[in-house]
């Protein structure tokens, strides 16, 4: 459900972002901030995805520029799982596998109505090299099918000087697991 931001809730939302990306230069190097500017204007259901991860604790900043696509790429990067995303199972199937104790969402639906997709083990890594993120808690990944169809799932955290990656049953959650999501622009 896309609803359109006011222009008091755009204008706070790109000021946050700026600020946000200009305290951290070391994420985007070569990229200007106005040039983003203009993208996000002219794409006010990508500003609403945006305000969502904000909402959400999720602190998103351009992490990259896809040349051939002319697309810049926020990630989550709050230093921990975003606050308002944790305590979640992967998937619906996995929430709707459980008998008691069900969290109130899933990562995937959750990410589905936010606008953005969970991270891939391979874009989490990438992450990671930019600064460290995750010591505390752990975020669920985009989980290959052949894992998924056997009922398990992945997910990430950063501890002791490095990206592990694990799984667990797609049913699982704790309110230290979360997800981090990505969003082309």
């Amino acid at each position: 459900m896309i609803i359109e931001l006011s222009l008091e809730q755009r204008e706070e939302l790109l000021s946050e972002l700026k600020a946000r990306f200009e305290k951290n230069m070391h994420r985007h190097k070569g990229l200007e901030w106005a040039k983003i500017q203009e993208k996000l204007e002219a794409n006010t259901e990508k500003l609403w995805s945006l305000n969502e991860m904000e909402r959400t604790g999720g602190e998103p900043d351009v992490v990259d520029y896809d040349k051939k696509k002319d697309e810049y790429i926020f990630y989550d990067c709050s230093r921990e799982s975003p606050k308002g995303r944790r305590s979640v199972c992967y998937d619906r199937k996995g929430l709707e596998s459980r008998k008691k104790h069900k969290p109130e969402n899933n990562a995937m639906d959750m990410a589905t109505a936010l606008g953005i997709e969970l991270l891939t083990e391979e874009q989490y890594r990438a992450l990671q090299k930019i600064e460290n993120f995750d010591m505390k808690t752990s975020s669920w990944v985009q989980t290959p099918s052949d894992i998924r169809e056997l009922g398990g799932a992945l997910f990430c955290d950063y501890r002791f000087g490095h990206v592990f990656v694990y799984h667990n049953g797609a049913e699982s959650y704790y309110s230290s697991r979360g997800f981090r999501g990505s969003l082309r622009v």
